[in-house]
């Protein structure tokens, strides 16, 4: 594909028949990205090298998240991994949790019946911190349960190279940076993870790392008690448009 690539997640209703969600996604990144999910999407070729496509069909009752892992590859013996986003050494992801750091795409789909307008929920979480830049873009349909209007735009394309505390700094084989874990799995403190005396609403609250991520991306959800932005619904979307390092 010429020019510049556009990462677009299509989410299409169809009447009249069985209804589809369709996951178009291109590769804006230099380098390539491997695709996971949980639950299984039912991607054979996770890898998508800069500038490439793919199309994806969802069933319409889904709840997962998806993300991307980066430098990936295979070692003498075939083993398979991920500098950042690994899943258990497996190609195609089946453990429910990918190694951090990690940027989190959360997504509820959902057609009660075959006659309502498919909803689909989504947020953007860097609770396990962030590697790869992204932003969800739907188009059309109309924000529900939280307000009115179209549904917003959430995004976080902010280079955390340039904001990483260099004791969340995650590095390479290479010894290169390349991604920022979360205050809670670099530190490992209850007060970072809202565990145990800090698990209430009332004690799990910001720190100064989740503070640095949220000047960063103020549209992602940064600590385990973060809601704000709301998780969003939308009803009746056209398409998502979902760009991996959107310029």
């Amino acid at each position: 594909m010429a020019g510049e690539a556009l990462i677009i997640l299509l989410l299409l209703f169809v009447t009249g028949g069985q209804s589809t969600v369709t996951f178009n996604y291109e590769n804006r990144c230099t380098e390539s990205i491997w695709l996971g999910a949980t639950p299984s999407i039912g991607d054979s070729d996770p890898e998508f090298t800069s500038g490439t496509s793919k199309t994806l069909q969802m069933p319409d009752q889904w709840k997962g998240f998806l993300w991307g892992r980066t430098k990936c590859s295979l070692n003498a013996t075939n083993y398979f991994s991920c500098e950042t986003g690994d899943c258990g050494g497996n190609k195609i992801c089946q453990w429910p949790v990918p190694n951090s750091p990690v940027t989190i795409l959360n997504f509820t789909i959902n057609q009660p019946v075959q006659t309502n307008p498919l909803m689909v929920s989504y947020e953007l979480n860097l609770n396990h911190g962030h590697n790869v830049p992204v932003r969800i873009q739907p188009v059309g349909g109309s924000l529900v349960g939280g307000g009115t209007g179209p549904c917003p735009v959430v995004d976080c394309a902010q280079d955390f190279s340039n904001v990483c505390p260099p004791n969340l700094v995650a590095k390479g084989k290479d010894g290169r940076y390349v991604g920022c874990l979360s205050a809670c799995d670099a530190l490992k403190d209850p007060k970072h993870c809202c565990f145990g005396n800090f698990s209430s609403p009332q004690t799990c609250q910001p720190n100064e790392y989740s503070s640095i991520f949220k000047k960063a991306c103020g549209l992602a959800h940064t600590y385990p008690g973060d809601n704000q932005p709301p998780i969003y619904s939308c009803s009746g979307a056209t398409s998502f448009s979902i760009t991996f390092c959107p310029a």
